[in-house]
């Protein structure tokens, strides 16, 4: 990470959307501008010092922002003008973020200085990397923003910078914005023209809570092909599926679908060296479509992923800054990069992408359903017989919670960035609801780990019944799992906690055994 030794150096290379997740994640990381990142963030501050001295209109610079884009602000008025923007604009509602969501929003915020299109001083741009190395977390409330421009999560940033706003202490009170610069011994900025309306134009709330999102979907993936490996092996044994076929390297060359030979190489390693590899055994020609065609939805779901990994790191690595300090020409231009519609769209699609996802396990779940009931059946007719009857280990009702989480799944796979109301006097006629869509994304990824989870614990459970296991071993991969799975299972818990115990173990066994 960076150069090593629990340190992150931001400098003007491209950064990958899987670092800054995890640096946003870890507290005990500190931030570094480089060198060339603080010449780069210097010369474009010249650019706005040329046009201030221009005395040409520039919007936000010398002008209100939106409907008043074409009205000026005197010369004598353009510093307090700072603070208003930063007060204006600090006007989100609804629970604070979360550490770790608060770390990824300024690191991606202090990214974006880095890119040279912000126009800040780099003075400014130390002390937002002095506030997260400081611990400085603020209160940023989560909803507000209609993605075109994270303007109210940025502005509770800026409010504490300048000294104002609110603050989470490590307590988790909230404190005075000015109080916990105090605490972290430092002085509150003081905005020089221009830097209020950089501060806050940019999307660094859906990119850096996007960028944490992509890290836990990431491993959901891999979760998705392990509860997938033991199914397999669940209905092998108990009735007569588990064709293999279907994940063979021929079928997956035939068709180029990116990420589909991924799952189906990771299916293979986990059954590697138990039972479904024996050429032998009697197997049904065809498994229903929801293992026959895994593969192909569990690769068409990884391509998504990839495809927000690209688009995280096309707004992560760019400059959406309005107006835009270019360079090249040395002047300040309006555009529209601050719209990240490419990134609003992967939130939307992967939900659908997990809809499909959850299908496809939960009518697998039905398919494991049947034999838990001939195992519970056993256990009763031993009772009858005079034997203790046994303790249950897998609730019975865990397939009605797998359909209740596949219902939800289908409702948050509606489109969210369609119902954007016009703004600021039809100025803002047009936003991405990019916070939406990943608020309802973060949804749909907790509905759908808790659902593979389910089909996880309802395989392992079957398996570990098997009483036939010498003769019939488990896959490798499949069988340490399976073991992990066990572990949980015996310790008779609630349902609700048997679940998240099952998360907590699925995403340390398939480490190793699958890749991406």
């Amino acid at each position: 990470m960076g150069n090593g030794s629990g340190n992150f150096l931001i400098g003007t290379a491209h950064l990958r959307a899987k670092d800054v997740a995890e640096a946003a994640a870890d507290p005990a990381v500190k931030f570094i501008l480089s060198t060339d990142a603080l010449e780069l963030i210097g010369l474009s501050r010249e650019v706005v010092q040329q046009a201030i001295d221009s005395g040409h209109r520039v919007y936000g610079l010398n002008t209100l922002l939106g409907s008043g884009r074409d009205t000026a602000v005197e010369e004598k008025s353009i510093l307090a003008y700072q603070v208003q923007v930063v007060r204006y604009h600090n006007s989100g509602v609804g629970e604070p973020l979360d550490r770790d969501e608060v770390r990824a929003v300024m690191l991606a915020r202090l990214v974006g200085f880095s890119r040279g299109g912000s126009g800040v001083r780099p003075e400014t741009a130390r002390f937002y990397a002095e506030m997260l190395n400081r611990g400085v977390v603020p209160a940023i409330p989560r909803e507000g923003s209609v993605g075109s421009a994270d303007l109210t999560h940025l502005a509770a940033v800026a409010a504490v910078a300048v000294g104002e706003g609110q603050a989470v202490a490590a307590d988790g009170q909230l404190v005075p914005g000015g109080q916990a610069l105090a605490d972290a011994g430092l002085e509150p900025l003081e905005l020089a023209p221009g830097e209020a309306l950089a501060l806050v134009s940019s999307n660094s709330y859906s990119i850096g809570v996007g960028a944490l999102v992509l890290h836990r979907i990431l491993r959901l993936a891999d979760l998705a092909d392990t509860a997938l490996a033991l199914s397999l092996e669940a209905t092998a044994r108990h009735d007569g599926g588990g064709n293999l076929s279907p994940f063979s390297p021929a079928v997956q060359a035939a068709k180029a679908v990116a990420g589909q030979a991924v799952t189906a190489g990771n299916v293979r390693r986990l059954l590697q060296g138990g039972w479904l590899e024996d050429p032998t055994r009697e197997v049904s020609v065809q498994d229903a479509l929801s293992f026959r065609a895994a593969p192909q939805t569990h690769g068409a779901f990884r391509w998504q992923v990839t495809a927000l990994e690209d688009a995280l790191e096309v707004e992560l690595n760019g400059r959406g800054d309005n107006p835009l300090t270019d360079l090249d020409s040395g002047r300040m231009v309006s555009g529209g990069n601050f719209q990240p519609m490419q990134l609003a769209l992967a939130f939307e699609g992967l939900r659908l992408g997990l809809a499909h996802l959850g299908i496809s396990s939960e009518r697998r779940i039905a398919k494991l359903y049947p034999p838990q009931r001939r195992i519970r059946q056993r256990h009763l007719d031993a009772a009858r017989n005079g034997a203790p009857l046994e303790t249950e280990e897998l609730p019975g009702l865990l397939w009605y919670s797998a359909a209740g989480l596949l219902s939800e799944l289908k409702f948050l796979a509606a489109p969210a960035t369609l119902g954007a109301p016009t703004l600021s006097a039809d100025v803002e006629d047009h936003s991405t609801l990019a916070p939406l869509a990943l608020q309802l994304l973060e949804r749909s990824v907790d509905a759908a780990e808790k659902l593979l989870a389910i089909e996880a614990l309802t395989a392992a459970y079957l398996l570990g019944w098997a009483e036939a296991r010498a003769v019939r071993p488990l896959g490798k991969g499949t069988g340490a799992v399976v073991e992990r799975l066990s572990g949980v299972l015996a310790r008779h818990l609630p349902a609700a906690a048997l679940v998240e115990e099952a998360r907590v173990e699925l995403n340390g066994a398939h480490d190793g055994a699958t890749e991406r």
